[in-house]
């Protein structure tokens, strides 16, 4: 199968899946554990700027997640459940770079 013809299969199917025809496409699941975003940042020993600014996200937004009035979705969230099975992740990756 040529690159084309692999793109436009993906094409056709996420047009399916879109239509409610579920039979034409695979759908994946992915369950991210929730984790603890203050003890997440305090095992980095970061301060919340400090922590903030190596993630990428703006200090009040990781003010909201440590208080529980948001929650991180998404790239976010698997970035924190990363992080929390090895807090010096991020370093170490920016530091290699």
């Amino acid at each position: 199968m040529t690159a084309f013809e692999s793109v436009s299969k993906g094409l056709e199917e996420a047009l399916a899946f879109a239509d409610g025809n579920m039979t034409a496409a695979k759908v994946h699941e992915v369950s991210v554990v929730d984790v603890d975003v203050a003890e997440v940042r305090q095992r980095t020993g970061l301060s919340q700027a400090e922590f903030a600014r190596s993630i990428g996200v703006a200090k009040g937004t990781l003010l909201n997640w440590e208080h529980g009035r948001r929650h991180p979705t998404g790239p976010a969230q698997v970035l924190l459940a990363l992080i929390a099975k090895k807090p010096s992740v991020v370093q170490d990756l920016l530091r290699g770079a």
